[in-house]
């Protein structure tokens, strides 16, 4: 059966949308990207109503995809996960998320790898502590391995073991010990690792302290 588009205005809440009306009442909504190829007065036929409502539906999904992404990037899973909470069908997600693909604005890969910059220059980690991060993001193994392989964490555990101390001078050598271990320990670095940072760190952080002379044993 035809109907014929009587109206075609634009919503008032969200400019992005009109409204479709069909022998003269309101029918549907769509995204204006949509609607674009629509006329008043043009015909069209139910099953091409469905597959515009089709088109709605994915559009909608694609475009709360991209609001998600906007915040920070994202990993394919965590975009999947976002569209499942919001109740988006199995296969607009998958269209969804073929589409983003396709386009280079999800990338596992790329993901990876500025998780792991952004951490080493903000707030170091271990590689085990990036690995276990980067786990909970729903990324493959092989994408993780590759995104931490070349890190060095001996650097990583230093320049975190540096920033800390700023908060720890004034303490004592074993209660400086216990919370720059503690530290660097939550933030996923060896035993051996911080075994070698700690006294560095402290040595350095009395370079200039002439009071006292004690050689620091672990």
């Amino acid at each position: 059966m035809d109907h014929k588009i009587t109206a075609i205005s634009q919503q008032k809440k969200n400019r992005q949308r009109v409204n479709i009306y069909l022998d003269g009442e309101f029918a549907f909504g769509l995204e204006r990207i949509v609607a674009a190829w629509l006329q008043v007065g043009q015909e069209i036929s139910d099953e091409k109503i469905a597959q515009l409502q089709l088109e709605e539906s994915r559009e909608t999904a694609y475009q709360r995809a991209l609001k998600f992404i906007s915040y920070r990037p994202r990993s394919q899973s965590e975009v999947r996960q976002k569209l499942q909470d919001l109740n988006i069908t199995q296969e607009n997600i998958d269209y969804v998320l073929s589409r983003l693909i396709e386009s280079g604005i999800l990338n596992d890969e790329s993901f990876a790898q500025l998780w792991v910059e952004n951490r080493s220059a903000m707030r170091p980690r271990g590689r085990r502590a990036l690995v276990y991060e980067l786990r909970q993001r729903g990324l493959d193994q092989k994408v993780i391995e590759q995104a931490v392989s070349e890190i060095n964490e001996e650097e990583l555990a230093y320049q975190a073991a540096r920033r800390r101390a700023r908060k720890l001078q004034g303490q004592e050598w074993n209660d400086f010990r216990q919370k720059m271990f503690r530290f660097l320990a939550q933030r996923g670095f060896t035993y051996e690792l911080c075994a070698h940072i700690v006294p560095r760190v402290w040595s350095e952080l009395h370079d200039n302290d002439n009071s006292s002379d004690e050689e620091v044993y672990l």
